[in-house]
């Protein structure tokens, strides 16, 4: 995978655009995306997966903003989506809306409505009052609506953290694979919601390939299964989950999770079936990064506190999920200049400090006890890997506002997300 944030003379560069200048021109702080980063990586799924010729439907919830989501429906991705608004950001952008999953446990009656209404392809079904209640809108609606049962293979991923799994048995999303083959029994040949695909989503970042293996095997076991019952499943969903390197050599690249899955579902491509993978983190997380300036160095006892001007309220992933994102001045001399990403640096100099933002918790920080080459008030660091489940997942907390979005392509950059100002945060209370 092509690196398209490195350092260049000791200044970091977003393609070929120096991240100073662009805080410079913006502001901080800022999520900053690389076009050629996120194209990138959609078309090197695409590639990986090519003999199967997937419908590949980018998961909008991991990065929503409306241009990012607008250079993948041009490259021809379709869309998962997970919520009204979701779907109109996919309509928005453009997006082929057969090429559109819908997914989620509490789809409210207006959004199932409106999606028949715009002829999206597969309703994820979740659970029997979801089926029976999308069924009864669609025939109310004189339409016919497409459905793929949600599985849960119980197996597990692996994932570094619980609240990131979902394909066990116990799981809030789906049924369970026992209860499956009733489920069809009971709903398979409803005239108004045609059951003829399985989803699954097993979890994410998934580090291994293994547990695609054991559930991808399970779900055509059950095609099988359903088969000989006289059902015919002609899609399945396996879903995304794709790992992405927050560490550098963490995940496997996209051609090893093919490796195992192509051969197990080259026969049911062969014979008409469609297949549908659903990335997000893996295209979007490695193509954003969150720039922030430093505000104040603080001693706490033993401890060294860097105070920035983001925090938890704009990237949440560290005290949300204990996850890891590589953090670095955006200039450093010769030194320091990193070669890879990992939680422990070895270089002379470095010194661990608590990286914390200005929101009143506790909880407020985005690295603990981190080696880092020492900063000054006024200096600006880089969020890495921060593209995915980053500015979807930003709040208000504390009546701050949100950054601004800046998308690079090559030695340009243009703004595709204004800051939030004071009145954009009490707007709707006027």
């Amino acid at each position: 995978m092509i690196d398209f944030f490195t350092y260049r003379d000791g200044r970091l560069h977003v393609e070929d655009c120096p991240v100073d200048g662009l805080v410079e021109a913006t502001g901080s702080p800022a999520y900053v995306y690389s076009k050629a980063a996120l194209l990138g990586r959609f078309n090197e799924l695409r590639e990986a997966f090519s003999e199967l010729d997937p419908i590949i439907c980018y998961s909008i919830k991991s990065c929503s903003n409306l241009n990012l989501c607008r250079l993948l429906a041009e490259a021809g991705s379709g869309m998962d989506v997970v919520s009204g608004g979701e779907l109109h950001r996919a309509k928005l952008a453009g997006t082929d809306l057969t090429k559109v999953v819908y997914a989620g446990v509490g789809k409210t009656d207006d959004e199932i409505a409106d999606a028949i209404e715009s002829g999206i392809g597969w309703f994820n079904i979740e659970s029997e009052a979801e089926f029976e209640n999308i069924a009864s809108i669609a025939k109310r609606m004189g339409r016919t609506a497409r459905g793929a049962l949600r599985i849960n293979p119980d197996v597990d991923p692996e994932t570094p953290h619980e609240k990131t799994t979902t394909g066990k048995k116990e799981s809030k999303f789906g049924v369970d694979i026992d209860r499956a083959r009733r489920f069809f029994e009971r709903y398979g040949r409803d005239e108004h919601l045609r059951l003829t695909a399985l989803h699954l989503h097993i979890g994410s970042p998934v580090y291994v390939t293994s547990p695609y293996e054991r559930a991808v095997t399970k779900a055509l076991e059950l095609i099988e299964v359903l088969k000989k019952d006289g059902f015919t499943v002609d899609a399945l969903d396996i879903g995304g989950g794709y790992g992405t390197d927050y560490v550098s050599g963490q995940s496997p690249a996209y051609a090893d999770y093919a490796r195992v899955i192509v051969p197990l579902l080259r026969d049911f491509r062969a014979s008409g079936g469609t297949v549908i993978v659903e990335p997000g983190r893996s295209i979007a997380a490695n193509a954003g990064i969150l720039v922030a300036r430093v505000q104040y160095l603080k001693q706490g006892g033993r401890k060294k506190f860097v105070i920035l001007d983001t925090g938890m309220h704009h990237l949440i992933r560290p005290t949300l999920y204990d996850a890891f994102h590589f953090i670095w001045p955006t200039r450093v001399g010769p030194d320091h200049e990193p070669k890879e990403h990992l939680e422990a640096m070895d270089m002379p100099g470095l010194e661990p400090c608590d990286v914390v933002g200005p929101i009143c918790e506790t909880g407020d920080y985005l690295a603990l006890g981190r080696p880092m080459p020492p900063v000054a008030r006024g200096d600006l660091v880089a969020v890495f890997s921060a593209g995915a489940y980053g500015m979807c997942m930003a709040s208000h907390y504390n009546s701050l506002p949100r950054p601004v979005e800046v998308l690079v392509d090559g030695s340009e950059h243009r703004v595709i997300r204004r800051r939030e100002t004071y009145d954009d945060i009490v707007a709707l209370e006027s």
